[in-house]
């Protein structure tokens, strides 16, 4: 099967503040950007927020975390896609009853199903990366946000109004020699959209895994609690954050940079190139993250005490090695 290439988008509904809300990116004006969401939404300001940093010294493992289940995305579902300028991020619709019921993933302890919706990206400029989340601190190219509501419920407005009605899989990028040809087709259709409001119907639709790392590399992962990383920033999302990143070329990277644009901030002002669309790591407060049974984890107790213990280990040593006076 032809593996397509295709980028990612965000639900409308997942990026739409309270009617008559106006919230940006500090890119398009600082006045409106992520330090002043909570002031838009009070959700913003929430306990539970996305994304964060995740730290591997502070994880805990969770051996019974078991694999996500994925089903459908080995397949090219029925329906059409779309793929779209919405003003915040490039966003692909998996439009359609018959196309979107066909994908699905699995998780948790109780095994609960989450139907597929969109998947966007989130990206930096030509000078910096843009994921949104963060690991020991680094942050990288871009990152891959796939959004999945809980099939308990039949609409995404019911669903956000349950801890456990969203789950997103994010997944990062890395930077590579040569193309991901995966990603051409959508780098090409980014043309296409270049303004707010902007779409392209694809032709046809993909297996979704041909966008995502091997499936042998899944296992390593890591959990938490958290929101939406845009306005209203429910608090509804069971995040599943992948280790293993995606390779993906500079000139691709470069492809959202310099093709894709924000709207015009008043009338008779230029377009801006839609940069750095990414809210930076929000505390984690109360909350843990788990490590799934193959995800990397530090062991950062064991320098700290060894510190501590120095003193005496060297006392031992002198002790043992010297024998009795």
């Amino acid at each position: 099967m032809q593996r397509l290439a295709l980028t990612f988008l965000a639900l409308p509904l997942v990026l739409r503040a309270a009617p008559g809300v106006s919230w940006c990116y500090d890119s398009q004006d600082p006045k409106c950007g992520p330090r002043y969401w909570k002031d838009l939404a009070k959700g913003c300001g929430g306990n539970n927020q996305s994304p964060i940093n995740i730290d591997r010294r502070k994880v805990q493992r969770d051996r019974n975390l078991g694999d996500v289940l994925f089903d459908g995305y080995d397949q090219a579902p029925p329906g059409k896609w779309r793929l779209m300028n919405n003003g915040h991020t490039v966003v692909m619709r998996l439009e359609g009853v018959s196309a979107s019921e066909h994908i699905n993933i699995t998780i948790g302890v109780l095994l609960e199903k989450y139907r597929a919706l969109q998947f966007h990206f989130h990206w930096g400029n030509l000078e910096g990366n843009g994921s949104e989340h963060t690991i020991d601190g680094h942050q990288f190219p871009m990152e891959l946000h796939l959004v999945h509501m809980n099939t308990k419920y039949k609409t995404f407005n019911e669903a956000k109004g349950h801890p456990n009605g969203l789950a997103v899989l994010g997944f990062l990028y890395k930077v590579s020699d040569v193309d991901n040809s995966n990603y051409n087709t959508i780098v090409a259709g980014l043309k296409n959209i270049s303004r707010q409001g902007d779409f392209v119907d694809l032709a046809s639709t993909f297996c979704l895994n041909n966008l995502l790392p091997s499936m042998a590399k899944l296992s390593k992962y890591y959990r938490y609690p958290g929101s939406l990383t845009t306005p209203d920033c429910a608090e509804v999302v069971l995040w599943t954050l992948f280790e293993e990143p995606i390779p993906i070329s500079q000139s691709q990277l470069n492809a959202f940079v310099n093709t894709v644009h924000f709207p015009a901030n008043g009338i008779g002002t230029s377009l801006a190139k839609m940069t750095n669309n990414f809210r930076p790591p929000q505390p984690l407060k109360n909350r843990k993250v788990y490590a799934s049974r193959d995800a990397t984890i530090s062991c950062s107790a064991m320098p700290s005490v060894s510190l501590l213990l120095l003193p005496l280990l060297l006392v031992f040593q002198i002790v043992h090695f010297s024998g009795p006076s």
